[in-house]
């Protein structure tokens, strides 16, 4: 394969400057791992104080070396780090490795130290890792250019790597990759990236989607520094069919700092990598047993399997169990149909259950024809997904023989939960089966696994929506400011239905509004700069006639300049009382410093800030998707007739909210945010219109100054 990236983690010859003949040491580790496994490349230690270290030969420095290696390990002080990377890009070394910690996470000097480096790089082309790193190893190659003793810790690999660890510490890099050895998961890669000074996270999960021998990454980030380029990975990982496990440092949501809108106050950063996750089908780590779970599972990709499961137990108990366990965890586990709990029933006591989970008893030991019957029904039911045999090791060890057989003829995912110690556990992997030994692990690692096989089609749908040419305006300039009317204006060209209503300059154009429009009718205060108009004292509702109106003209003033004195009033907006509304949303987009542009909708009202009722969805979106996101809402009965409320116009909802993403995607980057709240919904059938709407212009940059004696072009030719 060739990238970039192939001589750091794929290297065909080494140099390790600042070797040491001492095991222990940081510059004698690697080159002992890389003796002790059989590297096959050419190795380089670099230290004028031997003559060889482990049996290769040591060079004085970079220069005296016979030829260029494809990588160099820098075992050495950060002061020295960037003079000796001159020194090997001029003996023509591509590739570095940077141990050395004292950069960026050093206070002011370190982070000097490393714009210099960055600056270097930049300069010369050359690919280094780190610094602040631990170093990585290719077990496939044997390339261990890693300073950890864990690798000779460990059962050593019998066969090739297929997972492979991509972390941002270097030491949860070692405990990942110790339980996903000791749980007999062979290993590909192990990387820690360090400072990320020149190269970031997502350019290595680039290398690793592309890599044969990587059908699964196990990753921890911090934080992510190129969302764009994190995304085109992900994706590149969902096309594939590779499962991407992160384990997301930092579960607080820190918000928004400086709230414009109601939508800041509901997307924060912890909510949109959530969401940007389950979207881009990445599977959530919860600790490191559990990603090393999640790589074991990954082996068993390619059965069919879903999140309607089918549970097959001899205690009712653990079936019980089960089942609350897999529905809190997001899955199924639906009511068989009646013709296969007919089937069911022939075999099992009336006192077992047959409906799901699936009680066969301990009966079951005495009919092992039966048991096949139970297993290839199951294989073949239409209506599940996977399905879950729990048993004790010994019952395990008697099913078995059928178990293998079905899953030879079917595809269907099958999972043991061995709550003994069955002899079968390897022959069952080898078929096709993972083997649990503990309920909690296997709930916690198979519900996550099972909705990311159910998310690739949604994955691989909105992977083709991105790829679609969308259409821009970005050239036509929007005004720095937008007010409400603009605002509606501007939306409602982009297909957003919208109750845009008439301007007025003061109370006696606003009564003229009013007897044109109609009564009853809502007068606002019309200013970009005032964006909570209820908070300013800016909204008078069903007003009935012209005296209401004259009143509320002058209150709504009044408070609007006590509200913010510096504010400039547009006037005001008359629009029709809305009436008929089944449900009010709230609907918004924000650009989230990671993954860019993303919508976020709830039901309207202040419960919604305080409950977060919301979904939110990385754009771009349609209005299938948007009713995705108003279905798995909470407070969906709302709109879909609870206790005989009318049935809301979702579809109109749906329409309106995938127009506002639209318009947002079409603006490009000069629209900060985009809110409609409310969007109100009337009755099916009735429509939906944006009574409120908000969109926040990005500050474009001011001209610079002409030089003293010059005049700026447009003062030439006035």
């Amino acid at each position: 394969m060739s990238h970039a990236l192939t001589p750091l983690l794929a290297p065909r010859s080494i140099a390790l400057i600042g070797a040491s003949s001492n095991a222990g040491r940081i510059g004698g580790m690697p080159l002992d791992l890389l003796q002790r496994f059989g590297y096959a490349g050419k190795v380089f230690p670099i230290n004028p104080k031997y003559s060889e270290i482990f049996g290769n030969r040591c060079y004085p420095d970079v220069e005296a070396l016979p030829e260029a290696p494809d990588l160099a390990v820098l075992a050495i002080g950060a002061q020295e780090v960037v003079p000796m990377l001159e020194r090997c890009h001029a003996r023509g070394i591509g590739a570095a490795i940077v141990y050395a910690a004292g950069f960026a996470e050093a206070g002011d000097e370190g982070a000097a130290l490393q714009r210099t480096l960055e600056a270097f790089v930049r300069r010369s082309g050359m690919v280094v890792a780190g610094p602040n790193c631990m170093g990585f190893a290719n077990l496939n190659l044997h390339a261990y250019t890693a300073f950890a003793s864990i690798f000779v810790n460990v059962p050593p690999q019998t066969v090739p790597g297929r997972v492979s660890i991509l972390t941002q510490s270097g030491n949860v890099c070692s405990a990942v990759f110790g339980l996903v050895r000791r749980r007999g998961v062979p290993v590909s890669h192990f990387i820690n990236t360090g400072n990320e000074a020149t190269l970031e996270y997502a350019q290595y999960l680039e290398y690793l989607a592309q890599d044969p021998q990587t059908d699964c990454v196990l990753g921890y980030v911090e934080q992510l520094r190129d969302g764009a380029r994190f995304i085109d990975a992900a994706l590149a990982f969902a096309a594939q069919g590779k499962p991407l496990v992160i384990y997301k440092a930092g579960e607080t949501d820190k918000g928004s700092e400086a709230v414009q809108s109601h939508t800041s106050a509901l997307a924060g950063d912890l909510a949109i990598y959530r969401a940007g996750f389950d979207q881009l089908n990445v599977i959530r780590g919860q600790d490191f047993a559990h990603m090393a779970d999640l790589g074991y599972l990954s082996g068993f990709r390619q059965r069919q399997g879903g999140k309607r499961v089918a549970i097959v137990t001899m205690s009712g108990a653990v079936g019980a169990i089960l089942a609350d366990k897999f529905t809190l965890a997001g899955l199924e586990v639906p009511t068989l149909p009646a013709d296969l709990q007919a089937l069911l029933r022939a075999g099992v006591p009336d006192y077992g259950m047959v409906s799901n989970p699936v009680d066969v008893t301990g009966n079951i030991v005495n009919a092992p024809d039966f048991v096949r019957t139970v297993f290839e029904a199951l294989a073949r039911c239409e209506g599940i997904d996977t399905v879950v045999v729990a048993a004790p090791g010994y019952l395990l060890d008697r099913m078995a023989e059928p178990l293998l057989e079905v899953c030879a003829q079917y595809p269907r995912l099958f999972v043991a939960l061995d709550t003994g110690e069955a002899q079968c556990r390897q022959r069952l992997a080898d078929a096709g089966v993972p083997v649990f030994d503990d309920l909690a692990r296997c709930t916690q690692a198979l519900a996550p696994f099972c909705l990311w096989l159910s998310r690739q089609a949604a994955t691989a749908r909105w992977a083709a929506m991105r790829q679609r040419p969308q259409a821009s305006v970005a050239a036509a300039a929007l005004p720095a400011r937008l007010n409400e009317f603009d605002t509606k204006q501007l939306l409602a060209g982009h297909g957003v239905p919208a109750l845009t209503g008439l301007v007025a300059r003061d109370a006696d154009a606003a009564v003229a509004a009013a007897a044109q429009i109609g009564y009853p009718v809502v007068l606002k205060v019309l200013s970009a700069d005032i964006a909570h108009k209820t908070e300013a004292g800016g909204v008078r509702l069903a007003l009935q006639d012209e005296a209401q109106v004259r009143a509320a003209a002058a209150g709504i003033l009044a408070s609007a300049q006590a509200y913010d004195a510096s504010a400039r009033i547009d006037g005001l907006l008359v629009q029709p009382m809305a009436s008929g509304g089944v449900a009010e949303l709230i609907a918004g987009v924000t650009r989230d410093p990671v993954f860019g542009a993303a919508l976020t909708v709830g039901l309207g009202g202040v419960l919604t800030e305080i409950y977060r009722d919301v979904a939110h969805r990385l754009l771009p979106v349609d209005a299938s998707m948007v009713g995705e996101m108003l279905a798995s809402l909470k407070a969906w009965p709302l709109l879909d007739g609870f206790r005989g409320r009318p049935v809301a116009d979702v579809d109109a909802a749906c329409q309106a909210v995938a127009a506002l993403a639209g318009a947002v995607t079409a603006l490009g980057e000069q629209v900060l945010e985009a809110e409609i709240n409310p969007l109100q919904v009337r009755a099916r059938g009735r429509g939906a219109d944006a009574l409120d709407a908000l969109v926040l212009v990005k500050p474009q940059p001011r001209p610079a100054a002409a030089p003293a004696g010059q005049s700026h072009p447009q003062e030439e030719t006035a």
